[in-house]
């Protein structure tokens, strides 16, 4: 029987990790019929089957048990063997995929560009979800977050000034509505609301001054999932939004929107890069890294004072 290509092995591993050719496939980089191809032919060379597969699951048979034990540390030490080797070059060079959101990923795209301008044989895949995901388990090297949805156990490193949530309306809304004075005042406003990303529950507005904290469930017409429709409703005078004050800076500079009840909106830890600390670190993030620290002190947007 020919050797299997060390692709072909590399497929085992995440398909057994995964327990999803679609999920495996994403972090792989190729697609789901074509990784799904690969195990078949290797399995047909091999002589037994190494997935049991249904249209719901997918599982290691007795066989794939044994054979994933055996190749899967191999296949670790070459992975760390190439990583070792690839210190030695000038630049780092394979794919990095990260996990973050539509919003800290806008806020960090300064750092992304000039990493990829300094860095042009790496591949970065930036996926933006607003789920917070298990990123082991669904083959990323790293996550973006804010600092309080970081789980305990990762390595997490400060990449952003600190954050907050303001209400914002377009000039001409307040114009007509006037500009709310406190958290209550908002009951007599019309609110653009907000989805959560996971479940489907709608964002509660948080408010806190001289340690007395608010959280408000506000009323309006709209209610959106998305945080550019949330700006663009916004900006077209529909209501007022709750959001990160990150995503709208250049409207508030610009005069496009305008900030309410800015005392009543407080700052917490930014943005963290995180990932698991028993992993091997590849030379691609730690160069990332490296430039995410440089840029620390570019990425204090204008409004944050």
């Amino acid at each position: 029987m020919p050797r299997p290509a060390l692709s072909e092995l590399q497929a085992v591993v995440a398909v057994a990790k995964h327990r999803s050719f679609r999920r495996a496939a994403a972090a792989l980089g190729v697609s789901a019929s074509a990784l799904s191809h690969a195990v078949a032919a290797l399995e047909q060379r091999m002589g037994v089957r190494l997935f049991h597969r249904t249209t719901r699951s997918v599982a290691l048979s007795d066989a794939g048990e044994r054979f994933l034990a055996r190749i899967a540390p191999a296949l670790g030490e070459i992975d760390a063997a190439i990583e070792d080797a690839n210190a030695f070059r000038d630049s780092p060079t394979g794919s990095l995929r990260l996990n973050t959101s539509e919003g800290a990923a806008r806020l960090l795209m300064p750092a992304i560009l000039a990493f990829l301008a300094r860095y042009p044989e790496v591949r970065l895949d930036i996926v933006t979800d607003g789920r917070l995901v298990d990123i082991v388990e669904e083959g990323f090297d790293a996550g973006i977050r804010v600092a309080e949805l970081v789980p305990q156990d990762m390595v997490a490193i400060p990449c952003s000034p600190s954050l907050r949530f303001i209400v914002a309306g377009a000039p001409d809304y307040f114009a007509r509505h006037g500009a709310p004075r406190t958290p209550a005042d908002l009951r007599g406003h019309a609110c653009i609301r907000s989805r959560y990303p996971q479940g489907g529950a709608v964002y509660r507005w948080e408010f806190a001054k001289r340690g007395q904290q608010q959280l408000i469930d506000v009323e309006g017409m709209l209610t959106l999932d998305n945080s550019t429709l949330l700006i663009d409703a916004a900006l077209a005078g529909v209501g007022l939004i709750w959001i990160h004050e990150a995503s709208i800076v250049h409207h508030l500079a610009q005069g496009r929107l305008v900030a309410a009840l800015e005392d009543w909106c407080p700052r917490f830890p930014g943005l963290c890069l995180y990932y698991p600390g028993h992993r091997h670190v590849p030379a691609a993030l730690r160069a990332f890294i490296e430039v995410l620290r440089e840029h620390d002190a570019v990425l204090a947007f204008p409004a944050a004072r």
